[in-house]
């Protein structure tokens, strides 16, 4: 019998707010006994951890960065405290990690090294963005980010909004922030009239902005997206 930590996966807010708005004290709880965290960015999750629980002493905490610039061959050494009985939290920059985050390579890791996996309750903006959308619930996928050459992105949104008129399933994608504004014009350019398209944007923030119209709609409700983190999505009806 093993006697190996448990991997928390913990979830953040998703921008600068108070975490008691949107995270239930099963978060703090988890915080409060464990040391050893897996993140995306080491300042930014220390400053998470203080906004949930101050009073955790920071100089006790042990941060491993997990990111592009991370070698796989590192992934083993993060875990080293799991292996050793110690519990690990592993957090996203922003939401759930695990999803669209490089920390799903490290949940692969515990579950072939027989590592409990614990999912937390937390904010998802793909989620909480297809329950505001009024779009296919119960058929959806999460595309991540568009090509950036013009050609391939072009021919990547027709091939989502057929795909969403085939399959009858509502196509999600996302773009780096400081390129919404031009893709909100492609989307108007590439996209049917008719085809529906939901921009959910700094979603559970003050500034929180969803609505869902036609690509003709919305040539007539245009909204400035610049700098705002937003989940798109399509989905020509039948």
């Amino acid at each position: 019998m093993n006697t190996f930590g448990k991997l928390y996966l913990i979830p953040t807010t998703l921008g600068e707010m108070n975490p008691e708005e949107v995270l239930p004290i099963t978060i703090k709880r988890t915080l409060e006994f464990i040391d050893y965290y897996i993140v995306e960015n080491e300042k930014t999750a220390r400053r998470f951890i203080k906004s949930v629980h101050p009073e955790k002493k920071q100089p006790e905490l042990k941060l491993f960065a997990l990111n592009k610039h991370t070698e796989i061959s590192e992934h083993h050494e993060f875990i080293k405290p799991l292996l050793e009985g110690k519990n690990m939290g592993l957090m996203s920059e922003a939401g759930c990690p695990g999803v669209a985050d490089p920390g799903a390579v490290i949940v692969k890791l515990a579950h072939e090294k027989g590592i409990q996996v614990v999912p937390l309750v937390g904010p998802s903006s793909i989620l909480l963005a297809i329950m505001a959308s009024g779009m296919n619930g119960q058929s959806f996928a999460f595309n991540g980010y568009l090509p950036i050459d013009k050609s391939e992105k072009k021919s990547a949104l027709k091939n989502f909004e057929k795909l969403s008129y085939d399959k009858n399933q509502s196509q999600l994608f996302i773009e780096t922030p400081y390129r919404n504004n031009k893709l909100m014009e492609d989307l108007l350019q590439i996209l049917q009239s008719g085809t529906h398209l939901c921009v959910a944007c700094d979603i559970t923030l003050p500034t929180e902005y969803i609505k869902t119209f036609t690509v003709n709609q919305w040539k007539k409700n245009k909204a400035d997206l610049h700098n705002r983190p937003c989940i798109f999505i399509i989905h020509k009806m039948s």
